[in-house]
């Protein structure tokens, strides 16, 4: 990845976002004085152009196509806990000194001498800012999507149905915050979606993958659509043959990558700052306590090269980092933006998100993965009596607070006298993710991050991230299935 520093992004930034409209660095000031000359604790100015691009297509056949540009400013000012915010599509000076006006409100008059944020240096690029839409005309995005359709069919000739999706969105965005500290990023984004229908002595099985990151049409390499593609497909025609799955409490094993979207939704949420601050996360002042087995090792990292939840810098400005949360099974730390991180007397770590400028800031994860662990994968397996390996994780349901979960199965096995067995289905995990977490036993040494595809939802916005982790055994989990024994 590039050696240079993120502020390389500031002067392209401005040229876009700013400039046409006759906005300089001295108006800026003008406007953070006039939300300054109240007693405020923090402020800043957010200011984003997104533009996005997708087609679908089924059987070959392109059914959708769209194309849209958002762009607009949103203006912060916070007062101990309580924030006033104003947010407009329209960049312009008048809009700006009406939000300005607004947000000041939330505050009695008097200047106060704010302490400028905590700031780390700014870091090296974590993906590049080329900006997909503009890397390929339209024929060969469409010819991309059918070369998928080709190349699913050609797996299996129980395919009887492939839909295919690309996304393609290039967001810059700039910061302004009240000490005048200024930042920037161009984050793209790719992401392609694929779903299959197989069929078999009329029983019909389904199954989806997808691939997506902060880079260019390289990730779509034929090896990498290859292994994804038949991996989707094995997903649907082993359920065709699975067996009614099992009920009860029993040993579970979890597969590396994507079902580490379950440590995400039960327990990720439990280490952002906010819950943390107003006391709803299990973990709320435990920090230094055990809360999981020894050789448990998870953090967030917003540095990763080219994964979705990467950032050079956050919504607030602050550079992305690696933030350790448990430490071999000691809980290390939190999750920060500016708000949880002043009112906790933390420094900020690089977590401050929002789904875009008419959204307000929160702390949300990036890139949270379980780091791997000594044991080799099948030894793992061969320490399980009788119980279950996931494969691959469906759809579920979590309470963010609280870390009570159901997870669906999207692809998973028995697992009899230490030996993957028979395929089942219908199994539904059940449990609670700090609970979940004391649990785990046996850490595999095989990490792995998911194809590039996942979403994060709270508070009704939603952020790409990444999940991860390497193959784990959990001792006893409530399997929901549709058979006893």
């Amino acid at each position: 990845m590039s050696e240079k520093l993120t502020t390389i992004h500031l002067a392209p930034a401005k040229q876009l976002l700013l400039e046409p409209h006759g906005i300089n660095d001295g108006q800026l000031q003008d406007i953070m004085d006039q939300v300054l000359a109240h007693r405020v604790d923090y402020a800043d100015l957010y200011v984003q152009s997104l533009r996005r691009e997708s087609w679908s297509m089924e059987n070959g056949v392109v059914n959708f196509g769209s194309f849209d540009v958002d762009q607009g400013f949103g203006l912060r000012a916070v007062e101990h806990d309580q924030t006033a915010f104003a947010y407009s599509q329209h960049i312009d000076l008048k809009h700006l000194q009406d939000a300005a006006r607004s947000v000041k409100t939330i505050a009695v008059p008097g200047r106060l001498s704010l302490p400028a944020p905590v700031s780390s240096p700014a870091g090296r690029l974590h993906f590049i800012a080329a900006d997909p839409l503009l890397a390929c005309d339209t024929a060969e995005k469409i010819g991309l999507l059918e070369k998928i359709n080709r190349m699913t069919r050609a797996v299996d000739p129980r395919v009887v149905q492939v839909t295919a999706s690309l996304e393609l969105t290039h967001s810059v965005n700039y910061v302004l915050r009240h000490d005048f500290h200024q930042a920037a990023d161009i984050r793209p984004m790719l992401v392609l979606h694929v779903g299959v229908v197989v069929e078999q002595r009329g029983i019909k099985e389904t199954a989806n993958t997808g691939i997506g990151g902060r880079g260019d049409f390289g990730m779509f390499n034929d090896g990498a659509l290859q292994a994804a593609l038949r991996a989707m497909i094995n997903t649907a025609l082993v359920n065709l043959e699975a067996v009614a799955a099992p009920s009860g409490g029993m040993p579970v094993v979890i597969a590396a990558g994507w079902p580490g979207m379950l440590l995400h939704e039960a327990m990720g949420h439990g280490f952002e700052g906010d819950f943390n601050r107003l006391g709803t996360s299990i973990y709320s002042g435990r920090i230094g306590e055990r809360v999981a087995q020894p050789g448990i090792n998870i953090v967030d990292d917003g540095t990763v090269a080219g994964r979705r939840g990467s950032l050079n810098v956050d919504d607030e400005g602050q550079p992305a980092q690696c933030t350790t949360l448990i430490a071999d099974g000691i809980l290390e730390g939190y999750m920060h933006d500016s708000l949880s991180a002043r009112l906790m007397k933390l420094p900020p770590t690089g977590n401050g998100r929002r789904q875009s400028y008419a959204h307000l800031s929160m702390p949300r994860m990036t890139n949270t993965f379980m780091r791997g662990g000594q044991y080799d994968p099948g030894e793992i397996i061969a320490s399980v009596k009788r119980g279950l390996y996931l494969a691959d994780l469906g759809s579920g349901q979590v309470d963010i607070v609280s870390g009570q979960y159901s997870f669906q199965t999207a692809l998973a096995y028995l697992i009899e006298d230490g030996k993957i067995t028979a395929p089942v289905k219908g199994a539904t995990l059940t449990g609670n993710g700090p609970e979940t977490l004391q649990q785990i036993s046996m850490v595999g040494n095989d990490l792995a991050l998911d194809r590039g595809t996942a979403v994060c939802g709270k508070a009704g916005q939603n952020v790409p991230v990444c999940v991860g982790q390497p193959t784990l055994k959990v001792d006893n989990l409530v399997v929901g299935g549709t058979r006893q024994g």
